[in-house]
C-alpha cells in the first residue's frame, strides 16, 4: 500500500479556532485529511493491540504551536510512520486501520450515512442496481453485488470492484482497485464524471478459472470479461482464433470459449495505457501489461517487440511520484503537470542487477498489481489456502478532530450518529458541525499533489539465479 502526505492545510471549525490538517493520499489518490491528535490516538490504540515493538515511532507532541519549519518536519515524519505501517500486511489490513480509514474518509467528505442506489456493471455493461448505505465500505458493496447476481458466497472474494475510466473513443482505463479502507460510493462520488465502478475477477492464478467455471454465475462473470478482453484487443488471438472464438459464441459455449481463450497471450493480464520506459534505450514508448508472475514491455513502433521480466527476478521496486499543479481558477478544470515512475531492480543474469523504469500516470497500479501477484504467489508457495472471512472484533473508538470519540463498529462506521444533539441532566449538548475549508472537494479526490518522494518496496519473492539457469 502506497501512503503519503503530501501537503498540509489550515482548516477552521465551527468556533472559529483554525488547526493544521495532514492530507493523507493512498495509491496515489487524497483520501482524507486528519489531525496530528487523530493520529496520536490511533497509534495508541495500534500500540494496546499489537504492541509497540511492531510500531514505528511515532513523532513527538509539542508544547508550543509550531513554525513553518516544524510544520514541515512533522508533517515529514508523520509521513514516514504511515508508510512503515503501509508496509506492514498485518498491520495495514487490521480492523482498527481499515475502520480508521473509513472513517476518516467519511468524516472529511461529511458524508451522512444513508441509503441510496449504486451501479455495478459487469465488463459488458450489464448493470446491477444496488441499494447501498452511502457509508458502505468496499468488502460490504461487493458482497450485495454478487448476492445480487446470486453468486455463491464463497466465490465472492475471487471478484473485486475496480474503478474504470471511460474514455471518449470508447477505450477504458482501469484506475484502480477499491480497498476495503474506503467507500466506493464516496470514491465514485468525488470523481464520477466518465467513472463507472466494475466488477472483475481479482487474482493472478489463472488455475482458480476451473473451480470457478463449475458454477453456471461465476463461468458467466468470466465469460464477459473475457470477451470484453478480446474485443478491446487487451488478449491476443490471430484471425483464425476468432474464428473459432466466434463460433463459440454463437454457440453460447461459454466454457469453451475460456478454455480456448485461456491459451491466447495476455489472457489474465491487466493491460495500461501507452507509456514511456528506459528499456532498451531511454524515451522508448511501451505499452505495459501484468500478470502469470510478469510484467511485459511491449515496444511501439514499426517492428512490435516484446520483453518479459518475471517478477521473482524483481529484487526491489519503487514509486517516485513528483506533481506540480497549476493555479486553478475557482471554477475551471484542474490542470496538473504529473510525473510517476515506477522503478524496479532487474537480475538480468547472475549477478547483474539493472534498474528499469517506467514513466505512466499507472504508475502506483502497476506496483498494486505486483504487490498483490508477490502476495498470492507467497501464499501458493507456502501452501495455504485462503482463509475464510473473520468476524470483526467488536467495536472501537474514532477520534473526530474535534476531539471527541465515540465507539464505532467497523461494519457500521458512522462518525454522525443519527441525534444531532443529547441530553444530559436536562442540558442540550448541540453535535460539532465543522466548517469544512476545502473548496472543490471532487478536484482534490480527483487530483493527486504530490511534492516528491521514493515509496521503497521489497520483493519478499526474489529468485536469485544459479550457474544452472545460465
Amino acid at each position: 500500500m502506497h501512503f503519503s502526505i503530501p501537503d498540509t492545510q489550515e482548516l477552521t471549525d465551527s468556533n472559529g479556532s483554525t488547526f493544521m490538517g495532514y492530507n493523507i493520499h493512498i495509491n496515489g489518490v487524497f483520501h482524507c485529511t486528519v489531525r496530528y491528535r487523530q493520529l496520536h490516538n490511533l497509534h495508541e490504540q495500534l500500540k494496546k493491540e499489537f504492541g509497540q515493538d511492531r510500531l514505528p515511532h511515532f513523532p513527538p507532541k509539542k508544547l508550543l504551536p509550531l513554525t513553518d519549519g516544524q510544520l514541515e518536519e512533522r508533517r515529514s515524519l508523520l509521513e514516514k510512520y504511515i508508510q512503515i505501517i503501509g508496509q506492514d500486511s498485518k498491520l495495514v489490513s487490521s480492523d482498527l486501520i481499515t475502520g480508521f480509514l473509513l472513517s476518516a474518509q467519511q468524516e472529511t467528505t461529511n458524508e451522512r450515512k444513508q441509503e441510496l442506489k449504486l451501479d455495478i456493471y459487469t465488463m459488458n455493461n450489464y448493470q446491477i442496481s444496488l441499494r447501498v448505505l452511502s457509508t458502505d465500505r468496499t468488502e460490504q458493496v461487493l458482497a450485495k453485488a454478487c448476492k445480487h447476481i446470486n453468486l455463491p458466497e464463497e466465490y465472492t472474494s475471487y471478484f473485486a470492484l475496480f474503478l474504470i475510466k471511460k474514455e471518449e473513443t470508447g477505450d477504458i482505463v482501469i484506475l484502480r482497485k477499491l480497498q476495503d479502507f474506503e467507500s466506493p460510493y464516496i470514491s465514485y462520488k468525488s470523481v464520477r464524471d466518465s467513472n463507472r465502478i466494475v466488477l472483475r475477477k481479482s487474482y493472478w492464478d489463472n488455475e482458480y478459472d476451473f473451480e470457478l467455471m463449475t458454477d453456471p454465475i461465476a463461468l458467466n462473470l468470466l465469460y464477459t470479461q473475457t470477451v470484453s478482453d478480446i474485443e478491446r484487443g487487451w488478449i491476443l488471438c490471430t484471425k483464425e482464433v476468432k474464428s473459432q472464438l466466434a463460433h463459440f459464441q454463437a454457440r453460447l459455449s461459454k466454457r469453451e470459449y475460456i478454455e480456448l481463450a485461456r491459451t491466447l497471450k495476455y489472457y489474465g493480464y491487466i493491460q495500461f495505457v501507452p507509456c514511456y520506459c528506459d528499456y532498451p534505450k531511454a524515451q522508448t514508448k511501451v505499452l505495459v501489461a501484468i500478470g502469470e508472475q510478469e510484467l511485459s514491455l511491449r515496444l511501439i513502433g514499426q517492428v512490435v517487440k516484446e520483453g518479459s521480466f518475471k517478477v521473482t527476478r524483481m529484487r526491489c521496486w519503487r514509486i517516485t511520484a513528483t506533481h506540480n499543479k497549476q493555479s486553478i481558477a475557482a471554477h475551471s478544470t484542474a490542470s496538473i503537470t504529473s510525473n510517476l515512475e515506477l522503478s524496479f531492480e532487474y537480475l538480468m543474469s547472475k549477478d547483474n542487477l539493472q534498474w528499469i523504469t517506467i514513466s505512466s500516470e499507472q504508475a502506483i497500479l502497476m506496483s498494486v498489481c505486483l504487490q498483490s501477484m508477490v502476495d498470492q504467489l507467497l501464499v501458493k508457495r507456502n501452501g495455504i489456502k485462503a482463509k475464510p472471512t473473520e468476524p470483526h472484533k467488536g467495536q472501537w473508538s474514532y477520534m473526530k478532530r474535534d476531539g471527541s470519540s465515540h465507539l464505532i463498529s467497523l461494519d457500521d462506521p458512522d462518525v454522525y450518529p443519527s441525534t444531532t444533539s443529547s441530553s444530559t441532566n436536562g442540558e442540550t449538548s448541540t453535535k460539532f458541525q465543522e466548517s469544512f475549508s476545502i473548496k472543490k472537494l471532487q478536484e482534490k479526490f480527483s487530483s493527486v499533489s504530490f511534492k516528491s518522494g521514493k515509496d521503497f518496496v521489497e520483493n519478499h519473492a526474489f529468485e536469485g539465479i544459479g550457474d544452472d539457469d545460465l
